[in-house]
Formats: C-alpha cells, sequence, structure tokens
C-alpha cells in the first residue's frame, strides 16, 4: 500500500502531462499521466505534491486545490491512495523530466491519447465543481472493472 500525488496544472485550457516513456519498469509506461509521486517520510499530501510538481517541472505552484482521494487497487501493483489537486496559479519555466516527456495537451484531446480508463473519470470530475470527492478504481491488469464514486458504484 503506497500513497502518492497527482497535480493537474491547468493553463488555457491545457494540462501539463507528463508521457512516460523514460523508465522501462514503469506502470504508467506510455501513458498520460498527470505531475506527481510517492509520499516521502514525514511529507503531508500537499508537502508531496508541492514537491512533485516542483522536481518534474521546475515549476512552484503557488496556490491549488485539494480535489480528491483516488483508491486504485489492481492486482498487479497492489493498493494505492492517490491525492488528487488541481492547479492554475504557478510560477517558473518547465524544465526536462528524468521520468518522460512533458507536454501542454487541450485537455478535450487528451481524452484520445492513451491514459487510464479511471483517469477518464476523475479528468471529468477536475472539470466540474464538484467539491471533495473519493474514488475507488480496481483494476485487473490494464482493464478497469470497478468504479465507485463517493461509496456509490458507477459505469466504469
Amino acid at each position: 500500500m503506497r500513497n502518492t500525488t497527482l497535480v493537474h496544472l491547468e493553463r488555457d485550457g491545457k494540462y501539463l502531462m507528463l508521457h512516460r516513456v523514460k523508465k522501462e519498469r514503469d506502470e504508467n509506461r506510455d501513458k498520460w499521466v498527470g505531475i506527481g509521486g510517492k509520499f516521502e517520510p514525514g511529507e503531508s499530501p500537499e508537502d508531496c505534491a508541492l514537491r512533485e510538481v516542483y522536481e518534474e517541472t521546475g515549476l512552484v505552484m503557488k496556490s491549488w486545490a485539494y480535489r480528491g482521494l483516488v483508491t486504485f487497487v489492481s492486482d498487479t501493483w497492489g493498493t494505492e491512495y492517490m491525492h488528487l489537486f488541481h492547479s492554475a496559479d504557478f510560477a517558473g519555466r518547465v524544465k526536462d523530466c528524468d521520468e518522460g516527456v512533458l507536454e501542454w495537451v487541450d485537455k478535450k484531446a487528451l481524452l484520445t491519447l492513451p491514459i487510464w480508463e479511471g483517469d477518464r473519470i476523475f479528468l471529468r470530475l477536475l472539470d466540474t465543481d464538484r467539491p471533495f470527492f473519493s474514488l475507488k478504481l480496481r483494476y485487473e491488469g490494464e482493464r478497469l472493472c470497478e468504479a465507485v464514486l463517493d461509496g456509490k458504484p458507477i459505469n466504469p
């Protein structure tokens, strides 16, 4: 079981996305994901989000919204609690990332790229004014088998 963060940085209707193509053993290999990573000892979700955004992009978030908790259950990768953030208030210049290629992607075009099926659900939730949510996503391999939003099953 692990805790991670995922941040969607937004500018001009686009998210800064990471195309994960640089690591060989990577559960997100060849997928497009937001910015984030694993907690370090003693970190809060906000600490981790701020650190990961800076390490992966060179950007510093000035303000952010803690939007939700996504529980991933996988027969391959185990269980992960991902703390989901959104920010449109950041400063700095984007730098190269050693985990993949960073690119500003139009939010509508993002759904046509290789992303996890469950990401489509929380990306839709990010685009609404929905308050903090809890989303459970259960995978068998790369297939989304179950999605539960705020304790109620939804169609994946």
